[in-house]
């Protein structure tokens, strides 16, 4: 069973030390972040954009273990953003292999963020890395069909969706997405879960630091498992601070994420 192990389960790592848990637990790739992130506390300094002998010997790492780099953060859209300033960040992504990048989109321009995405996907594509385009109610695409929405307003066909299964819950338009989870667009699913209500002002809270692990909560993972497109690729992304704040190790918490993943993956039909 393929399933590639984000960065975001276990936050303080580096990409490497990510790389060798994703072995350790079976998993076939890895969703790594390629530089830290002052949001994510946990994690610790590095800059694989920046520190070309790390990124080497990252990639060589990778290679070793047989895992391939499924997904790379961090890319966002937000109105003041250069795109071209993108360039040295997707070289890095290539370095690795990497065949998608995960964009956020913030600008609040509709007609400006139809237009940078475009330039970005322009700008990917010699790199041979594609866009996934992440919903989530904090930014300005929240929901499955503004994310499809925006692709078609592109009119590009190397952009499709990351769709996190904790987003599409809390993106407020659950039953009128479950329609569209079959589209081929959907590249990535990421499993995680929660409870059935979250304060508006601990949304991002959860996303980022404290999510149930896959089954644990309010999700019906049959009923959306079973729609998907069957060629969508699986990662599981359920941070748990929690549990670094109790001193469980990451070997632990990285295995408790996969074995979760699996149990709710083995229900789909």
């Amino acid at each position: 069973m393929q399933l590639s192990l984000d960065h975001i389960s276990v936050t303080d790592t580096t990409p490497s030390q990510l790389a060798r848990l994703a072995a350790a637990t079976g998993c076939s790739g890895i969703c790594p972040f390629l530089h830290a992130m002052e949001v994510l506390p946990a994690m610790p300094r590095y800059d694989l954009v920046a520190d070309v002998t790390e990124r080497r010997a990252t990639r060589a790492l990778i290679d070793d273990l047989g895992l391939s780099v499924d997904l790379v953060y961090p890319f966002t859209l937000a109105g003041r953003t250069i795109v071209a300033d993108f360039a040295p960040v997707l070289e890095a992504a290539a370095d690795l292999g990497a065949p998608l990048a995960n964009i956020l989109c913030y600008d609040r321009d509709p007609a400006r963020r139809v237009e940078k995405l475009s330039e970005l996907a322009e700008l990917a594509a010699p790199y041979g890395i594609a866009l996934g385009i992440e919903f989530y109610p904090s930014s300005q695409i929240r929901t499955l069909a503004e994310a499809l929405a925006l692709i078609e307003a592109t009119g590009s066909d190397s952009i499709g969706v990351v769709l996190d299964m904790l987003h599409l819950m809390r993106g407020g338009a659950l039953a009128e997405s479950v329609p569209l989870l079959g589209d081929p667009r959907i590249r990535v699913v990421q499993l995680a879960d929660g409870p059935a209500e979250m304060a508006a002002d601990r949304v991002e809270w959860e996303a980022g630091l404290q999510r149930l692990l896959p089954g644990e909560g309010a999700l019906d993972f049959p009923e959306l498992l079973a729609a998907l497109h069957p060629d969508a690729l699986f990662s599981v992304e359920a941070p748990r601070q929690d549990a670094i704040d109790q001193g469980v190790p990451v070997e632990q918490r990285a295995r408790q994420a996969v074995e979760a993943a699996r149990a709710v993956l083995r229900q789909r039909q």
